[in-house]
């Protein structure tokens, strides 16, 4: 038993130590704003809509308590408040319309929305352009931040919690941008929400941002030419889904923990001319899922620079791959490196210089590279494609038993689905998240 159980301690002791240790608590704190010079003072028992709608005021101060919403910002002006300046939601509807151009909202809290989803009830809705939203606290909203019709919008710094409902499907989305161009997502903490959706919307940069225990961390459609980095999605269903954009740039994020059986970290469907650059994409159900894209003649993906790390399944190809690129990526620990659905295969995908921890091969000239081709081959990943329902033997002895038979014998080998002529020997140091 001694002798069996040896080797197993020790690939434990090594997974261990590669696993880095993403904390919960180890996220983003976003500053406060600070206080505007020259700003009136309010209490919460003098009339602040009409303190707002007065132009003689370009900067109120809210000082500590309770406001009753809803409030309308429909100029040029700026409100502030510290964290206990409390907007309250009174009746339907959202709490906090900013409407026309140059508003901004800093610091305060808001508790509550109305609760339609059809009307979208919002703790803040915006529509309009150069208007900031920045510092604020959403707490027990239908919806977060919504900007609609938005241009040059600004949401910065905010902390937004979503709603109680214990069916996250049922709570509303945390930010969303509508129709929205040219505005910034930036240093944003949400938890406990269903979507960051950003739909209808182009030239926006989302980063930097932290997003804990949602559905959809980031979701994009007809979206195009967005701007996607150093985010942090954590322990959700899906870290970033793209569906019929085109030109996003999604770089430098961490995505950990995106779980459960339709668990994905990055997504993309019928979407092309998408770069996935320098992403860590760790103990994910799917590191990268492609589904028909690149869409158009023309497009292209390119996966360069990516670590996928303790997935289930490294990269999965709805079908065949076609003219996409895989460069210069470490897939280590992972159940599964590479699966093609439907039977398909990878081997149209350009596949340069990556690092496989399964790769058998050898470097004699010493270049860091590998002298013989490296080939992905699963019996037990082409029946598992095949055969759906096999999946829920995924990791057990039986399918095991299954690639070892086929290793053994050359009657049995699959075909392979994948093959980079020039593997890397060694991966790139792990950075550990702070």
């Amino acid at each position: 038993m001694t002798g069996v159980l040896a080797p197993l301690l020790v690939l434990a002791a090594t997974a261990a130590c590669r696993e880095p240790r993403v904390r919960a608590d180890a996220g983003l704190s976003p500053a406060r704003p600070a206080r505007p010079a020259g700003c009136r003072d309010v209490g919460p028992t003098e009339p602040l809509q009409a303190m707002i709608d007065d132009p003689g005021v370009a900067a109120i101060c809210l000082q500590a308590g309770s406001y009753a919403g809803p409030l309308v910002i429909g100029r040029g002006v700026t409100v502030w408040g510290p964290p206990d300046a409390i907007v309250r939601a009174r009746r339907p509807g959202s709490t906090i319309a900013i409407t026309g151009s140059g508003g901004v909202l800093l610091g305060l809290t808001i508790d509550g929305s109305g609760g339609r989803f059809d009307q979208t009830d919002a703790a803040v809705r915006v529509t309009g352009r150069d208007i900031r939203v920045e510092g604020v606290t959403v707490i027990e909203a239908m919806f977060g931040i919504l900007v609609d019709n938005g241009v040059h919008v600004q949401i910065v710094g905010n902390r937004v919690h979503g709603g109680r409902d214990p069916a996250v499907g049922l709570r509303g989305d945390t930010i969303r941008l509508w129709e929205t161009t040219g505005s910034v997502v930036e240093a944003n903490v949400v938890e406990d929400g269903r979507d960051l959706v950003v739909w209808y919307s182009r030239g926006n940069r989302i980063v930097g941002n932290e997003v804990r225990r949602g559905r959809y961390g980031l979701h994009f459609m007809y979206s195009h030419d967005n701007d996607v980095g150093h985010n942090r999605l954590l322990d959700g269903t899906v870290g970033i889904f793209v569906m019929y954009s085109r030109g996003l740039d999604i770089h430098d994020n961490l995505i950990a923990g995106a779980g459960g059986a339709a668990g994905i970290a990055i997504g993309l469907k019928e979407s092309g001319n998408i770069r996935v650059r320098r992403n860590r994409l760790l103990h994910d159900t799917t590191g990268l899922y492609i589904d028909a894209s690149p869409l158009q003649l023309g497009d292209r993906v390119d996966v360069e620079g990516n670590t996928l790390e303790l997935d289930d399944r490294g990269i999965v190809f709805h079908a065949s791959g076609h003219r996409v690129a895989v460069r210069d990526n470490d897939f280590a620990d992972n159940q599964t490196q590479v699966q093609v659905d439907g039977g398909g295969d990878a081997l149209d995908v350009t596949w340069t210089g990556n690092y496989f921890d399964d790769y058998e091969g050898y470097d004699l000239d010493g270049d860091g590279r590998g002298d013989v081709p490296y080939e992905a081959r699963s019996l037990s990943g082409e029946l598992t494609s095949s055969h759906p329902g096999l999946a829920l033997f995924r990791g057990t002895p039986a399918l095991a038993l299954v690639d070892a038979a086929a290793h053994l014998d050359p009657l049995f080998q699959p075909r392979a689905i994948l093959t980079d002529t020039t593997p890397r020997m060694t991966a790139r140091p792990i950075e550990v998240a702070p």
